[in-house]
């Protein structure tokens, strides 16, 4: 899967997204140091062990490099930044029966927003799954070439 691209200098208000899904109950926000074993085995049941271990890193960083999406306190969404390597966004998840209603969108301009506050100009995408909804929402680019991209070279696989 290839890499897309973001201008974080263009990036749509973040407002607007949040408060969509707070008016349906959910809450946007980073966890808290100690919810780390609650984020990594959430994300360890929902999406696998190698997104888990990503979502581990995030709390590395203080405040930690993610954002959560709860409903009434449960886990619904995460999306961390900065995990995989410097400037990138992902990986990012939200549980079936939640997809399609703004949550993901929500987590996304969080994070990115967070990223544009460190001072970068533009973001990483890495392993893109729904390009298609990233270039509808923040206008992200495919990065030619990125076909092989980090997370195989991170796997032990050669580039072409």
């Amino acid at each position: 899967m290839p890499d897309m691209l973001v201008k974080l200098y263009e990036l749509p208000d973040l407002p607007p997204s949040i408060h969509r899904v707070n008016q349906v109950g959910i809450d946007i926000r980073p966890p808290k140091r100690k919810e780390k074993s609650k984020v990594a085995t959430w994300v360890q049941k929902t999406f696998g062990p190698r997104w888990a271990s990503e979502s581990e890193v995030a709390f590395e960083t203080n405040p930690a490099s993610c954002f959560i999406a709860e409903k009434d306190d449960r886990l619904i969404g995460f999306a961390c930044y900065e995990c995989t390597a410097k400037n990138f966004f992902g990986p990012t998840g939200v549980a079936e029966g939640y997809r399609n209603k703004g949550i993901g969108q929500a987590l996304l301009m969080a994070a990115l927003h967070a990223m544009k506050s460190m001072g970068y100009g533009y973001a990483i995408i890495g392993g893109v799954g729904p390009a298609m909804f990233y270039e509808a929402t923040v206008g992200a680019t495919m990065i030619e070439g990125s076909e092989v991209s980090i997370y195989a070279t991170q796997n032990g696989e050669s580039k072409r």
